[in-house]
Protein backbone atom coordinates (compact mmCIF):
# COMPACT_ATOMS: atom_id res chain seq x y z
CA UNK A 1 0.00 0.00 0.00
CA UNK A 2 1.45 3.27 -1.14
CA UNK A 3 -0.11 6.51 -0.02
CA UNK A 4 2.40 9.24 0.32
CA UNK A 5 1.03 11.02 -2.85
CA UNK A 6 -2.52 11.13 -1.67
CA UNK A 7 -1.89 12.42 2.22
CA UNK A 8 -2.42 15.99 2.96
CA UNK A 9 0.58 15.35 5.34
CA UNK A 10 3.02 15.42 2.29
CA UNK A 11 1.46 18.89 1.13
CA UNK A 12 1.35 19.96 4.15
CA UNK A 13 5.70 19.10 4.53
CA UNK A 14 5.54 21.23 1.04
CA UNK A 15 4.73 24.38 2.36
CA UNK A 16 7.82 24.28 4.16
CA UNK A 17 9.55 23.56 0.89
CA UNK A 18 9.87 19.55 1.96
CA UNK A 19 8.99 18.24 -1.00
CA UNK A 20 9.51 14.55 0.11
CA UNK A 21 10.34 12.95 3.87
CA UNK A 22 13.31 10.36 2.94
CA UNK A 23 15.69 8.40 5.24
CA UNK A 24 19.20 9.20 6.54
CA UNK A 25 20.13 6.12 7.22
CA UNK A 26 19.21 3.13 9.37
CA UNK A 27 20.52 3.12 13.04
CA UNK A 28 18.01 1.69 14.68
CA UNK A 29 15.77 -2.04 14.03
CA UNK A 30 12.83 -1.84 15.61
CA UNK A 31 10.93 -4.88 16.01
CA UNK A 32 7.74 -5.56 17.06
CA UNK A 33 7.60 -9.21 18.49
CA UNK A 34 3.59 -9.64 18.41
CA UNK A 35 0.70 -8.43 19.55
CA UNK A 36 -0.22 -10.18 22.63
CA UNK A 37 -0.22 -8.53 25.59
CA UNK A 38 -1.49 -8.75 29.03
CA UNK A 39 -3.22 -5.67 28.47
CA UNK A 40 -6.05 -4.28 26.04
CA UNK A 41 -5.24 -0.67 26.61
CA UNK A 42 -7.85 2.40 25.23
CA UNK A 43 -4.77 4.41 23.38
CA UNK A 44 -3.01 1.04 22.12
CA UNK A 45 -2.33 1.97 18.37
CA UNK A 46 -1.27 -1.79 17.81
CA UNK A 47 -5.12 -2.82 19.44
CA UNK A 48 -3.09 -5.66 21.26
CA UNK A 49 -4.55 -7.67 23.96
CA UNK A 50 -4.40 -11.07 25.69
CA UNK A 51 -6.43 -13.30 22.25
CA UNK A 52 -3.64 -12.42 20.05
CA UNK A 53 -2.00 -15.33 18.72
CA UNK A 54 0.69 -12.84 15.94
CA UNK A 55 4.38 -13.85 17.17
CA UNK A 56 7.40 -13.57 15.76
CA UNK A 57 9.56 -16.96 14.93
CA UNK A 58 12.76 -17.91 16.11
CA UNK A 59 13.21 -17.74 12.60
CA UNK A 60 12.48 -14.47 11.69
CA UNK A 61 14.49 -13.73 15.33
CA UNK A 62 17.52 -15.38 13.57
CA UNK A 63 17.20 -12.98 10.41
CA UNK A 64 17.12 -9.83 12.98
CA UNK A 65 20.68 -10.82 14.41
CA UNK A 66 21.56 -11.59 11.12
CA UNK A 67 20.78 -8.02 9.95
CA UNK A 68 22.52 -6.64 13.16
CA UNK A 69 25.64 -8.27 12.75
CA UNK A 70 26.10 -8.01 8.36
CA UNK A 71 25.22 -4.02 8.63
CA UNK A 72 26.09 -3.29 12.01
CA UNK A 73 23.63 -1.55 13.06
CA UNK A 74 24.15 0.00 16.58
CA UNK A 75 20.55 -0.33 18.20
CA UNK A 76 17.41 -2.55 18.26
CA UNK A 77 14.14 -1.07 19.61
CA UNK A 78 12.12 -4.00 20.81
CA UNK A 79 8.45 -3.56 20.90
CA UNK A 80 5.05 -5.21 20.64
CA UNK A 81 2.31 -6.23 22.50
CA UNK A 82 3.94 -6.98 25.37
CA UNK A 83 7.17 -7.90 24.13
CA UNK A 84 8.11 -10.30 26.96
CA UNK A 85 5.52 -12.47 26.37
CA UNK A 86 7.30 -13.40 23.33
CA UNK A 87 9.16 -17.31 23.50
CA UNK A 88 11.81 -15.83 22.20
CA UNK A 89 12.11 -12.44 23.66
CA UNK A 90 15.44 -13.15 25.85
CA UNK A 91 16.96 -15.05 23.13
CA UNK A 92 16.48 -12.23 20.60
CA UNK A 93 17.75 -9.42 23.54
CA UNK A 94 20.59 -11.82 25.06
CA UNK A 95 22.25 -12.50 21.47
CA UNK A 96 21.82 -8.92 20.34
CA UNK A 97 23.65 -7.55 23.36
CA UNK A 98 26.04 -10.16 22.58
CA UNK A 99 27.00 -8.45 19.51
CA UNK A 100 27.58 -5.35 21.30
CA UNK A 101 23.94 -3.99 20.51
CA UNK A 102 22.24 -1.41 22.25
CA UNK A 103 18.56 -2.82 23.21
CA UNK A 104 15.90 -1.00 24.39
CA UNK A 105 12.82 -2.15 25.31
CA UNK A 106 9.47 -0.94 25.44
CA UNK A 107 7.46 -2.05 28.88
CA UNK A 108 4.44 -1.39 29.75
CA UNK A 109 5.76 -2.46 33.21
CA UNK A 110 2.74 -4.92 34.26
CA UNK A 111 3.92 -7.59 32.40
CA UNK A 112 6.71 -8.28 35.16
CA UNK A 113 3.79 -10.01 37.27
CA UNK A 114 2.80 -12.40 34.96
CA UNK A 115 3.14 -15.93 35.82
CA UNK A 116 6.31 -17.40 34.81
CA UNK A 117 7.95 -13.95 34.24
CA UNK A 118 8.75 -12.68 37.73
CA UNK A 119 12.38 -13.08 36.91
CA UNK A 120 12.02 -10.70 34.02
CA UNK A 121 13.45 -7.41 36.04
CA UNK A 122 16.88 -9.64 37.00
CA UNK A 123 17.21 -10.80 33.44
CA UNK A 124 16.87 -6.72 32.21
CA UNK A 125 19.67 -5.53 34.91
CA UNK A 126 21.80 -8.72 33.70
CA UNK A 127 21.59 -8.01 30.01
CA UNK A 128 22.10 -4.54 30.44
CA UNK A 129 18.48 -3.65 28.85
CA UNK A 130 17.67 0.09 28.78
CA UNK A 131 13.92 0.38 29.11
CA UNK A 132 11.17 2.68 27.83
CA UNK A 133 8.02 2.20 30.51
CA UNK A 134 4.91 3.23 29.16
CA UNK A 135 3.09 5.57 32.00
CA UNK A 136 0.59 7.63 30.46
CA UNK A 137 0.39 9.51 33.61
CA UNK A 138 1.35 10.33 37.15
CA UNK A 139 -1.89 9.69 38.18
CA UNK A 140 -3.38 7.05 39.44
CA UNK A 141 -7.20 7.54 38.57
CA UNK A 142 -5.68 8.37 34.89
CA UNK A 143 -3.38 5.72 34.72
CA UNK A 144 -6.65 3.06 35.50
CA UNK A 145 -8.66 4.40 33.22
CA UNK A 146 -6.83 4.17 30.45
CA UNK A 147 -5.01 0.85 31.50
CA UNK A 148 -6.94 -0.98 33.77
CA UNK A 149 -7.79 -0.99 37.43
CA UNK A 150 -4.70 -1.91 39.87
CA UNK A 151 -2.29 -0.79 36.71
CA UNK A 152 -1.21 2.14 38.19
CA UNK A 153 -0.05 0.23 41.68
CA UNK A 154 2.04 -2.45 39.35
CA UNK A 155 3.75 0.48 37.67
CA UNK A 156 4.82 1.78 40.49
CA UNK A 157 6.16 -1.22 42.31
CA UNK A 158 8.11 -2.02 39.08
CA UNK A 159 9.83 0.99 38.95
CA UNK A 160 10.58 0.90 42.65
CA UNK A 161 12.33 -2.53 42.26
CA UNK A 162 14.30 -1.41 38.69
CA UNK A 163 15.44 1.25 40.85
CA UNK A 164 16.48 -0.89 43.55
CA UNK A 165 18.64 -2.80 40.49
CA UNK A 166 20.50 0.67 39.95
CA UNK A 167 18.70 1.89 37.05
CA UNK A 168 18.67 5.75 37.54
CA UNK A 169 19.88 5.64 41.13
CA UNK A 170 23.39 3.64 40.32
CA UNK A 171 26.41 3.96 38.53
CA UNK A 172 24.63 1.55 35.99
CA UNK A 173 24.78 3.34 32.18
CA UNK A 174 21.13 1.97 31.56
CA UNK A 175 19.03 4.21 30.57
CA UNK A 176 15.01 4.13 32.28
CA UNK A 177 12.63 6.34 30.10
CA UNK A 178 9.30 6.69 30.88
CA UNK A 179 6.25 7.39 27.95
CA UNK A 180 4.04 9.78 28.73
CA UNK A 181 0.48 9.51 26.42
CA UNK A 182 -2.32 12.02 26.93
CA UNK A 183 -5.56 10.09 28.98
CA UNK A 184 -7.76 12.12 26.28
CA UNK A 185 -7.62 13.56 22.85
CA UNK A 186 -5.60 15.99 22.96
CA UNK A 187 -1.52 17.02 22.27
CA UNK A 188 0.91 16.75 24.93
CA UNK A 189 1.99 19.41 27.31
CA UNK A 190 5.96 20.38 26.61
CA UNK A 191 7.44 17.68 27.21
CA UNK A 192 10.12 20.01 29.61
CA UNK A 193 7.20 20.58 31.58
CA UNK A 194 5.55 17.05 31.55
CA UNK A 195 8.64 15.63 32.77
CA UNK A 196 9.45 18.17 35.69
CA UNK A 197 5.96 17.06 36.90
CA UNK A 198 6.36 13.41 36.72
CA UNK A 199 9.97 14.06 38.30
CA UNK A 200 8.48 16.23 41.46
CA UNK A 201 5.30 13.79 41.94
CA UNK A 202 6.80 10.19 41.61
CA UNK A 203 10.06 11.58 43.73
CA UNK A 204 8.24 13.24 46.81
CA UNK A 205 5.25 10.57 46.96
CA UNK A 206 6.89 6.98 45.95
CA UNK A 207 10.61 7.83 45.66
CA UNK A 208 11.03 7.18 42.22
CA UNK A 209 13.61 8.31 39.63
CA UNK A 210 14.05 7.97 36.34
CA UNK A 211 16.61 8.96 33.56
CA UNK A 212 13.86 11.10 30.88
CA UNK A 213 10.62 11.35 29.93
CA UNK A 214 9.10 10.98 26.10
CA UNK A 215 6.02 12.86 25.46
CA UNK A 216 3.98 11.31 23.04
CA UNK A 217 0.50 12.14 21.23
CA UNK A 218 -1.89 9.20 20.83
CA UNK A 219 -1.50 8.00 17.37
CA UNK A 220 -5.60 7.78 15.65
CA UNK A 221 -5.44 4.40 14.67
CA UNK A 222 -5.82 0.80 16.42
CA UNK A 223 -8.03 0.88 19.09
CA UNK A 224 -7.31 4.52 20.14
CA UNK A 225 -9.40 5.36 16.89
CA UNK A 226 -11.92 3.37 17.82
CA UNK A 227 -12.64 5.07 21.04
CA UNK A 228 -12.38 8.45 18.78
CA UNK A 229 -15.20 7.09 16.53
CA UNK A 230 -17.33 5.79 19.21
CA UNK A 231 -17.16 9.48 21.12
CA UNK A 232 -17.59 11.36 17.79
CA UNK A 233 -14.24 12.98 18.02
CA UNK A 234 -11.70 11.46 15.18
CA UNK A 235 -12.35 14.76 13.17
CA UNK A 236 -11.95 16.58 15.92
CA UNK A 237 -8.71 15.15 17.11
CA UNK A 238 -7.39 14.79 13.68
CA UNK A 239 -7.82 18.73 12.90
CA UNK A 240 -5.85 19.44 16.54
CA UNK A 241 -2.86 17.20 15.04
CA UNK A 242 -2.72 19.23 11.99
CA UNK A 243 -2.97 22.78 13.44
CA UNK A 244 -0.33 21.19 15.97
CA UNK A 245 2.28 20.40 13.12
CA UNK A 246 5.79 21.49 13.91
CA UNK A 247 7.78 21.40 10.94
CA UNK A 248 10.99 21.42 12.71
CA UNK A 249 10.10 17.87 14.01
CA UNK A 250 10.19 16.75 10.64
CA UNK A 251 14.07 16.76 10.93
CA UNK A 252 14.06 14.41 14.27
CA UNK A 253 11.16 12.25 13.35
CA UNK A 254 12.62 7.90 14.39
CA UNK A 255 11.24 7.15 10.88
CA UNK A 256 14.53 8.84 8.99
CA UNK A 257 16.86 6.92 10.94
CA UNK A 258 14.82 3.50 11.55
CA UNK A 259 13.00 0.12 10.19
CA UNK A 260 10.66 -1.07 11.65
CA UNK A 261 10.29 -5.38 11.43
CA UNK A 262 6.94 -6.62 11.88
CA UNK A 263 6.30 -10.00 13.79
CA UNK A 264 6.75 -12.11 10.43
CA UNK A 265 9.63 -10.47 9.03
CA UNK A 266 7.89 -7.49 6.75
CA UNK A 267 9.10 -3.96 7.12
CA UNK A 268 7.70 -0.77 7.59
CA UNK A 269 9.00 2.68 8.14
CA UNK A 270 7.25 2.94 11.99
CA UNK A 271 5.39 1.06 13.89
CA UNK A 272 2.29 2.88 13.19
CA UNK A 273 2.40 2.18 9.30
CA UNK A 274 2.93 -1.35 10.38
CA UNK A 275 -0.57 -1.32 12.40
CA UNK A 276 -1.77 0.11 8.99
CA UNK A 277 -0.02 -2.69 6.77
CA UNK A 278 1.85 0.32 4.79
CA UNK A 279 5.03 -1.16 3.79
CA UNK A 280 8.24 0.63 3.00
CA UNK A 281 8.48 2.17 -0.65
CA UNK A 282 11.51 -0.08 -1.63
CA UNK A 283 12.78 -3.23 -3.05
CA UNK A 284 14.03 -4.70 0.36
CA UNK A 285 10.26 -5.75 1.61
CA UNK A 286 11.74 -8.36 4.06
CA UNK A 287 14.17 -8.97 6.70
CA UNK A 288 15.38 -11.72 4.75
CA UNK A 289 16.03 -9.49 1.93
CA UNK A 290 17.61 -6.70 3.85
CA UNK A 291 19.55 -4.28 2.15
CA UNK A 292 20.68 -1.59 3.95
CA UNK A 293 22.42 0.84 1.48
CA UNK A 294 18.75 0.61 -0.13
CA UNK A 295 16.69 1.64 2.79
CA UNK A 296 19.08 3.62 3.92
CA UNK A 297 17.89 6.45 1.04
CA UNK A 298 14.37 5.66 0.61
CA UNK A 299 11.14 7.92 0.84
CA UNK A 300 9.14 7.56 3.81
CA UNK A 301 5.74 6.02 3.30
CA UNK A 302 3.47 8.53 4.69
CA UNK A 303 -0.48 9.58 5.41
CA UNK A 304 -2.37 11.59 7.58
CA UNK A 305 -1.74 9.51 10.69
CA UNK A 306 1.57 10.96 10.51
CA UNK A 307 0.77 13.96 11.82
CA UNK A 308 1.23 12.98 15.08
CA UNK A 309 4.66 12.39 15.47
CA UNK A 310 5.33 16.17 13.98
CA UNK A 311 2.12 17.84 16.80
CA UNK A 312 4.18 19.64 19.24
CA UNK A 313 7.41 18.27 20.32
CA UNK A 314 7.12 15.72 17.90
CA UNK A 315 8.19 12.26 18.13
CA UNK A 316 11.75 11.36 18.02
Amino acid sequence: MQVQEHSSFINKAKDVGITSISARGVNTLQVNLGSLCNMACRHCHMSAGPAHTNSMSGDIADEVLRVLSQFRIPSLDITGGAPEMNPWFRYLASSARGLGTSVMVRTNLTVFFESGLDDLLQFFAEQGLDVAASLPSCSQEEVDRVRGRGTFAKSIDALRRLNALGYATGPRTDKLYLVHNPADASIPAAQETLEAEYRRTLQDHYGISFTGLFALANSPIGRFRDALVTNNALDRYQNALEKGFNAQALDTIMCRQMINVGWDGRLYDCDFNQALGIGVLSESKHIRDFDSAVLAQRNINVGDHCYVCTAGSGFT
